[in-house]
């Protein structure tokens, strides 16, 4: 397993739709185990492969609460099947948008269909945080972040201090 490097907003990569992996061989299993890596170490809940450069279809989450317990799961080919029309708030924060949070209503359910770890095809019902956790990871899988979903100012002000972050640490010399 390797760490692999988190894109951050603004980049082009992120806004990328991603294409579907046509089968899940030991490739796709090094990049999922390599996403989870990355994940904990950032530390995150959840991971998108496009969040690391590589447009597929992929995410993986965990979110296991409890300290040294781990839950990994596996999303490759994700599909929403249905969605609950009730909706719930909760405070999102994304790897690729560091340091920013804001409130993101969401269906509080969600079924979906995917295929795991092995390549077996599954299905899910989830509800709230795990719902809304699949439901954020697979915006990514269209090129969305949970920004887009904010007044166009509050984003433009993100992405602008987003921007001003990376030029300072482009200019760092060591």
């Amino acid at each position: 397993m390797a760490l692999r490097k988190i894109l951050t907003e603004p980049n082009k990569i992120l806004r990328q739709k991603s294409i579907p992996v046509e089968g899940v061989d030991k490739d796709m299993q090094k990049l999922m185990d390599d996403m989870l890596e990355t994940m904990y170490a950032a530390p995150g809940i959840g991971l998108a492969a496009i969040q690391v450069g590589v447009p597929k279809r992929i995410i993986v989450l965990d979110i296991q609460q409890k300290e040294g317990q781990k839950n990994p799961l596996f999303f490759v080919n994700p599909e929403i099947i249905e969605k609950s029309k009730n909706l719930t708030t909760y405070e999102e924060g994304c790897l690729s948008v560091p340091g920013q949070f804001a409130e993101i209503d969401r269906p509080d359910q969600c079924h979906i269909k995917y295929l795991d770890y092995d390549g077996n095809k599954k299905e899910m019902k989830a509800e709230g945080m795990l719902a809304t956790c699949i439901q954020h990871e697979m915006d990514h899988l269209e090129g969305i972040l949970f920004i887009d979903y904010l007044s166009k100012l509050k984003k433009t002000m993100i992405i602008k201090k987003l921007s001003k972050q990376k030029k300072e640490l482009e200019r760092i010399v060591v």
